[in-house]
Parts: structure tokens; C-alpha cells; sequence
């Protein structure tokens, strides 16, 4: 079975910083980590790597590199805020250069933390991985048709997929 939208996809992958940045892996499910389920069409991964999965089956290895706007979008220079304090659940440990969640209407949202004054925090809100050329190794270990409980939910269960509780 090939990947398609409304397919689950159970891969493998390493990613590092593709283009002139290329360099050790930033992240990867071979360390002690049990493969990615995917839902595709659903927007569970970033567009770039969702659309080089589509076609691979089970057994497949590839590697793709993805601009920044198939991935985390481009860097924003001015995407900064001044938040309150009491936004962050420890607000006494925050140093410039970490990450950290804040709360919104949306739920938590990861940013970079610029500089922390009195009552405020300023804070980046880019993605870090924003702005940068990502390259993926990709070993695709599975491929199935998602099951109609999947694609009402819009991601996928079981190993390495989402858990209901």
C-alpha cells in the first residue's frame, strides 16, 4: 500500500539543519524511540515532509530537504512580545536563551525567552526551528488505511500515534 491522504504512515526519521547548516541531527526517533504515526491530510506533520511521504510504502528510505516554508516558516525578525509573568509556570527560573511554554486561548505555546524584567518577559515568538532548511531521513516502516474513528479524530492511534485517555 502506497501513502495517501487517509492512510496511516509509521516511519522512522533523523532531521538536522539541511543547506549550508547541515551538521548533526537536531532530533530522531532511532534513540529509544518507537516510529511516527501519522495521519496524512491532516496536518499532523510539517507540509513538506507530509507531501515526500506521499507515495512511499513500507520498507522505503529516503531523504528530502525542506525549505523553511514547508516547515516551520520562514523567520520572523519582529515576532517578539512582552508577556505578564504570571503567564509561565515558573516565572522565577526563566533565563534569556531558554524555552519554555506560555499559556494562551490556543494552549501552550513554545517561545524563546529574550529577557526577563521585573513583572514581564520578553519573549521570541518563532518557532526555533523557524527559518531553517531542514533535511530528513525517512525509513518508512508501515503503511494502512486509517480507521473511520482516525480520520473523525484527525490523527492517528496506537503506537506512535495519539492516546486516548
Amino acid at each position: 500500500m502506497q501513502a495517501a491522504a487517509n492512510t496511516v504512515v509509521r516511519f522512522h526519521y533523523r532531521v538536522a539543519e539541511g543547506g549550508a547548516g547541515s551538521g548533526a541531527d537536531i532530533e530522531s526517533s532511532h534513540v529509544g524511540g518507537e516510529p511516527l504515526a501519522v495521519l496524512l491530510g491532516h496536518g499532523g506533520i510539517i507540509p513538506g515532509l507530509e507531501a515526500a511521504l506521499i507515495g512511499k510504502a513500507a520498507g522505503e528510505q529516503f531523504e528530502v530537504e525542506i525549505e523553511p516554508e514547508q516547515a516551520y516558516g520562514p523567520l520572523r525578525p519582529n515576532f517578539v512580545q512582552r508577556v505578564p509573568k504570571k503567564y509561565f509556570r515558573d516565572p522565577a527560573k526563566l533565563k534569556p536563551g531558554m524555552q519554555t511554554a506560555v499559556s494562551t486561548d490556543q494552549g501552550a505555546r513554545l517561545v524563546t525567552v529574550l529577557k526577563v524584567g521585573m513583572s514581564v518577559v520578553d519573549v521570541d515568538l518563532n518557532h526555533p526551528m523557524a527559518g531553517k532548511t531542514l533535511k530528513f531521513a525517512v525509513d518508512v516502516v508501515d503503511v494502512r488505511e486509517a480507521t473511520e474513528e482516525e480520520r473523525a479524530h484527525g490523527h492517528a492511534h496506537g503506537a506512535g500515534g495519539h492516546h486516548h485517555d
